[in-house]
């Protein structure tokens, strides 16, 4: 027969390995939120809500990409579980030309679109029949033709509400001419262009400063960046959390302090 003294000491063994099972399965079913980013100032900005969400008991990696078409492919493969990195039309375009189902949160942050130039510095310099470079895909070259326009150096058609290409340029009066790129071949390519439009995050990559360099620079906040996920996980409670640390008060300081006339911060996420 056992001892009462050796049952205790199997009873007490016994309660370890379960406590200790418990724990391993707790850990087992932590989560970690996995959120693409593009490289460069929207990584640096994710770092920075990554400290704030530690602290909220929220854990997350980070997956930089170098450009605008991959962290959609990965969020519909499962790779990711959000992503930070477009504005709402653009994601729209991007669910109708791939048939996609990606949905947005929340807006994180805003920033304003701009051109430079190595050879000119201000607009006025442009000379006619300059090469203008401009983003390839259908919402950014839109936004781009809108800036060039905004700055006076085109018009376009009147009535266009959507989007717009180079055809639809009504008015170019020094006969400019465009270079459609993909959004991260612009800076490199600026050698052989007369001025083009750099996204911040690329601009900064490659040593341009966004609030000193441009020659003209977009107004107003009319293309705010969102949060997006897999339409089924957009009323994620921890994902909509993640959304609204990006307006912590600690992250808008990060961005007040290193990327001020860059990044603006929202205050209502989910309008």
């Amino acid at each position: 027969m056992i001892s009462k003294k050796m049952m205790g000491m199997l009873l007490a063994v016994t309660g370890l390995l379960l406590v200790a099972g418990c724990g391993s399965e707790e850990k087992v079913q932590e989560q970690t939120i996995k959120v693409g980013v593009s490289a460069g100032p929207f990584e640096e900005v994710a770092k920075k809500v990554k400290e704030v969400a530690k602290e909220e008991g929220i854990k997350m990696e980070i997956v930089p990409f170098n450009d605008f078409v991959t962290p959609n492919r990965a969020l519909e493969n499962g790779d990711l579980d959000v992503n930070v990195f477009q504005t709402k039309p653009y994601l729209e375009q991007y669910n109708e030309n791939h048939k996609a189902n990606i949905a947005t949160v929340g807006k994180v942050f805003t920033t304003n679109m701009a051109f430079y130039s190595k050879k000119y510095k201000t607009v006025e310099e442009i000379p006619e029949g300059a090469t203008l470079g401009i983003m390839n895909d259908p919402l950014n070259l839109w936004r781009g033709l809108l800036l060039y326009e905004e700055a006076g150096l085109i018009k376009l058609k009147p009535g266009l509400e959507n989007y717009a290409t180079i055809q639809d340029i009504a008015e170019n009066p020094k006969k400019l001419k465009f270079k459609e790129l993909e959004g991260g071949m612009l800076a490199p390519a600026m050698n052989s262009l007369d001025v083009a439009i750099i996204p911040s995050n690329f601009a900064i990559q490659n040593g341009y400063d966004p609030k000193e360099d441009p020659l003209y620079i977009e107004q107003g906040d009319k293309f705010p960046i969102y949060l997006a996920t897999a339409e089924e996980n957009k009323d994620n409670e921890d994902y909509k959390k993640l959304t609204e640390l990006y307006s912590s008060k600690e992250v808008k300081a990060f961005i007040k302090e290193k990327y001020d006339g860059v990044f603006k911060t929202v205050d209502h996420p989910f309008e």
